[in-house]
């Protein structure tokens, strides 16, 4: 391709809608309603769209990656927020190392898996 991409933009699903929109303005994404069933959710130059629908067998198989500067900080950021005790299915699982760098986990309510990783 001669073009030059600008953006990756994923569409992911939710469970409960309202309940995901929540979520993500909860941890820090900024909102853009689109229509009422589709929100672009941004964090800086990063975004994804977040639409009501649930496909089970595609959100269990969902996961997006974020590369940050220092995954101990978002880790912290992230148990400060107390997720799980405010969203019944969000999990947080701690940092792991490996050979390529460290990462953590946060399962959003409908199950879908995000990875918050720094390399070496």
């Amino acid at each position: 391709m001669k073009q030059n991409a600008i953006s990756v933009r994923p569409f992911i699903g939710a469970k409960n809608f309202e309940q995901s929109r929540s979520f993500y303005q909860d941890i820090g994404f900024h909102e853009t309603v689109l229509n009422p069933a589709l929100s672009l959710f941004k964090w800086g130059e990063l975004g994804f769209y977040l639409q009501n629908a649930y496909v089970k067998e595609w959100i269990d198989n969902t996961m997006i990656f974020f590369q940050v500067e220092n995954v101990k900080h978002t880790w912290d950021e992230l148990v400060a927020m107390e997720l799980p005790l405010k969203y019944q299915d969000v999990k947080l699982t701690p940092i792991r190392v490996e050979n390529w760098g460290r990462e953590c986990f946060l399962h959003d309510p409908s199950g879908i898996l995000l990875h918050f990783g720094e390399f070496f």
